[in-house]
């Protein structure tokens, strides 16, 4: 039998320091060095550290302390790091409401989780949320803050003594239900996240950390703490300079980044050449595979990290690896335990095949106001101290018998898509709360680089189906990543012989085969939209096709509502690049209302 692994934790005395307590090390010890980078604006550690002081005490007199959930919707700026820095000072936790989600779904976070008070900025209102709110770029917040000190936050001041055990953020994920779930993390998990990325990643004063993930994700945590809990400087950049392909790489070299962590869709297609050399990439969110390794391991530090929202952001790594070393999920990490286990909850034998239970110090507390869901997916762990608990992640997986482990799929109805959670689950039930919808299913299709979602639908007796306005409908209340590039209506799926909706066939459905797998196109598909054969527009529509896997495309439609998203965007710019010979700015393709536009852009 595979005995349980456990690794060494961090000091108790360095496990009882909160996030405020880690930062302001770090400003203490450097309050000149550069903190935060922004387009053309430095902030250093001294002045972060002031204005996240004085903005914190604001906040308590506000009302949050310890355990207080606070809403941050702040769009990518130095606004968001020092509004995540105060709440955490303050004693609260932060709960993100990225500005590009559905407002229907902003608001189903906020009725769930409830927190006392909003940050946002002027730009940022939340449609439907009606909470107690800090405009954070108002006069009237500046002049608020200004009759605070900046001196750190002590903990006489606060509403309650602040602890690691109190939260840290709640992250809400995809719901196999319909409904999503709130994560709630403390902050207990931080000083052993810290202490592995000090042990592997090294980090440090004056390096440049990317600060590519969403705050709405727990990756967002990771990239602030590599850099503001180690003395580096965080990078900030705009939502479209960090679009995979030209965009991302642009950003890459013109920061000069050191240290940057990106889900493997994202450096699929991102040119590895002349960027992050001799410095750390580190590949989380999905399968790294052999190829992103011999693209992007030789001369640099590369590493492939695995964990789920249900723990501080993740709990093994490995690396630094290249591409002959074959590609596994590491060892856990500091504090962490990780155990491979059969049905009955037995640890396997090395190299058996079974599910992945997580524990230690990084472990949720569970989900926000579930505590049925909370209890049957975090259990008693018979192998920890008394008290402990371990998560069920519902991943499988093996560990070899030099104690490292490989991730070997799921064992339910969830995906990894770009890097994003998704449950197929959450997906199917929206689709059959609209009208005329009888049976739903989601499928994934493509590789990695190119992977989308695909719905399935058939309609009610009598009904006809328009899959734009569905897709229409599901962009309403799902967050781009989880609207599906294409819908198909069919008049019925195939079952298997327990008359359960046959996924296996259906994946092998002809409509939706890949483009590689079709007769090439010839100008009486229609595909060149009416352009001139040869032209730059014809062969832009072509490519186009060929991305969506769509055997035509028209002038007049839309990019993203023929099923692109920002990767397929990323993807395009390069391949007109390298079809065309032509630059195309990302923010032509991301503007543009119809193909046409597009088209325009070819000629400057």
């Amino acid at each position: 039998m595979t005995a349980p692994v456990r690794t060494v934790a961090a000091s108790a005395a360095a496990r009882a320091r909160t996030v405020a307590e880690l930062f302001e090390e770090q400003a203490a010890l450097r309050p000149g060095a550069t903190a935060v980078l922004y387009r053309d604006t430095a902030l250093d550690y001294g002045r972060l550290n002031a204005r996240a002081n004085r903005l914190a005490r604001l906040l308590i007199d506000r009302g949050v302390g310890p355990d207080h959930l606070v809403a941050l919707a702040v769009p990518r700026s130095p606004e968001l790091v020092v509004a995540q820095l105060a709440v955490l000072k303050a004693g609260g936790a932060y709960l993100p409401l990225d500005p590009r989600y559905p407002a229907s779904r902003k608001a189903f976070m906020v009725r769930d989780a409830a927190p006392r008070l909003l940050l946002r900025t002027a730009a940022a209102r939340p449609e439907g949320v009606e909470l107690d709110e800090v405009v954070l770029d108002s006069a009237e917040c500046a002049a608020a803050c200004a009759r605070y000190g900046d001196g750190n936050v002590r903990q006489d001041e606060r509403l309650a003594p602040l602890s690691p055990h109190h939260l840290l953020y709640v992250i809400y994920t995809s719901g196999s239900t319909g409904t999503p779930k709130g994560v709630a993390v403390p902050q207990e998990g931080v000083a052993d996240l810290v202490a592995t990325q000090a042990e592997h990643l090294r980090p440090a004063p004056g390096e440049r950390v990317l600060s590519w993930a969403s705050v709405s994700f727990d990756a967002g945590f990771w990239d602030l703490s590599l850099a503001l809990l180690h003395g580096a400087a965080l990078v900030v950049a705009d939502d479209e300079d960090l679009l995979p392909g030209d965009a991302l790489h642009g950003t890459l070299a013109r920061h000069a980044i050191d240290h940057a962590t990106l889900p493997p869709a994202a450096l699929s297609v991102t040119d590895s050449q002349n960027v992050l050399q001799g410095g750390t990439v580190t590949s989380t969110g999905d399968a790294c595979t052999p190829a992103l390794l011999g693209a992007w391991a030789p001369g640099r530090r590369m590493f492939n990290g695995y964990g789920p929202t249900e723990v501080t952001v993740g709990c093994t790594l490995a690396g630094p690896i290249d591409a002959a070393d074959g590609v596994d999920i590491g060892v856990p990490w500091t504090g962490a335990r990780v155990y491979v286990l059969d049905e009955r909850l037995r640890p396997v034998a090395d190299g058996a095949e079974g599910e992945l239970y997580l524990g230690g110090s990084g472990l949720a507390r569970g989900y926000v106001g579930r505590p049925g869901l909370t209890a049957t997916r975090f259990l008693p762990d018979p192998f920890g101290p008394p008290g402990a608990r371990m998560y069920r992640s519902g991943d499988r997986g093996r560990r070899t018998a030099d104690g490292r482990f490989h991730f070997a799929g799921r064992a339910d109805g969830q995906v990894k898509l770009r890097g994003f959670r998704v449950e197929l689950g959450e997906i199917e039930d929206r689709l059959t709360r609209q009208p005329d919808v009888d049976l739903a299913a989601v499928l994934v299709r493509g590789g990695q680089a190119d992977a989308r979602l695909v719905g399935y639908v058939t309609p009610s007796p009598g009904a006809a189906l328009d899959p734009a306005a569905l897709r229409a409908r599901l962009a309403d209340v799902l967050p781009e990543f989880m609207v599906p590039a294409r819908i198909e209506v069919l008049d019925a799926f195939p079952t298997t012989p327990n008359g359960k909706i046959d996924r296996a066939a259906l994946d092998r459905t002809a409509p939706d085969r890949p483009a590689s797998d079709r007769p090439a196109l010839d100008s009486a598909t229609g595909s060149d939209g009416g352009a001139e054969p040869g032209s730059r527009e014809e062969r832009l529509y072509r490519t186009i096709a060929r991305l969506l896997d769509l055997p035509r495309v028209e002038p007049e439609a839309n990019f993203f509502d023929l099923g692109g998203n920002s990767l397929l965007a990323g993807r395009l710019i390069g391949a007109l690049r390298e079809e065309l010979g032509v630059r195309v700015p990302i923010r032509s393709v991301l503007a543009a209302q119809d193909l046409r536009e597009i088209a325009r852009a070819l000629h400057g």
